[in-house]
């Protein structure tokens, strides 16, 4: 599997949020569980045009989409 383009740092850069290793952390923290039936970019915490950039990221397969993915993962996961 080839390595992502982008990291999560720069995929929380990207839409606007603190980006650093805590920060990141921590939004996970708060926001997790997502529900199985909301879409990533669905979800209430996202500015329109953050859930914007997501949802074109996963639909266009962009460059930003595996990235996506693994912060829809984290999202998800029980902790």
């Amino acid at each position: 599997m080839e390595r992502p383009i982008h990291s999560l740092n720069m995929l929380f850069a990207q839409l606007g949020q603190a980006s650093d290793e805590a920060s990141i952390a921590q939004f996970i923290d708060s926001h997790h569980p997502l529900p199985d039936d909301v879409l990533l970019h669905e979800a209430a915490f996202w500015k329109p045009s953050q859930a914007t950039f997501l949802r074109e990221a996963i639909r266009d397969d962009a460059d930003w989409a595996q990235i996506a993915d693994e912060l829809n993962a984290n999202l998800r996961a029980r902790h």
